[in-house]
């Protein structure tokens, strides 16, 4: 919790614009909870936007044009999860393509995974298999019974 406050603070010391949240959540129970934070006006040359932060901030680059927005996406040492809104299957399917991610996707939030499905990152995203739960292993296998009399 430590660690992401002092990402909200970094990123306000780099110019960012915070729009909401930032503060650690007091509860009548202990916790380590913190509000929902956004920042606006951001640059990509801004550490909270070169780093891979597990924490609920989310910070807004403005990009130029698709061009600029894939640029953008791609000049990142990490590249777990990538996403787009568009209601065109041309811009669709060069996204998927060029975007360097781990899991691409299309009008669909860039949380969240299929445990039945490769899931990893790529670059320095990545960490172990991409196969991963129970439900990859029963996908990936092909049940056989067999009975041996020694």
């Amino acid at each position: 919790l430590n660690e992401n406050l002092e990402w909200v603070e970094r990123g306000r010391n780099e110019g960012a614009s915070l729009v909401f949240g930032g503060n650690r959540i007091d509860a009548p129970t202990n916790g380590y909870y913190m509000e929902p934070t956004l920042f606006i006006n951001t640059t990509n040359e801004m550490s909270i936007n070169r780093e891979e932060l597990f924490a609920p901030i989310a910070c807004v680059i403005k990009a130029d044009n698709y061009e600029d927005a894939l640029s953008i996406l791609n000049d990142t040492e990490f590249g777990l999860t990538a996403g787009i809104i568009t209601q065109s299957l041309k811009t669709a399917s060069d996204f998927k393509q060029r975007a360097v991610a781990g899991c691409v996707m299309v009008n669909l939030p860039t949380a969240g995974t299929d445990y039945h499905v490769p899931f990893g990152g790529r670059k320095n995203s990545s960490f172990g298999p991409r196969e991963q739960g129970q439900y990859a292993r029963e996908f990936y296998t092909t049940v056989k019974t067999s009975y041996v009399q020694a």
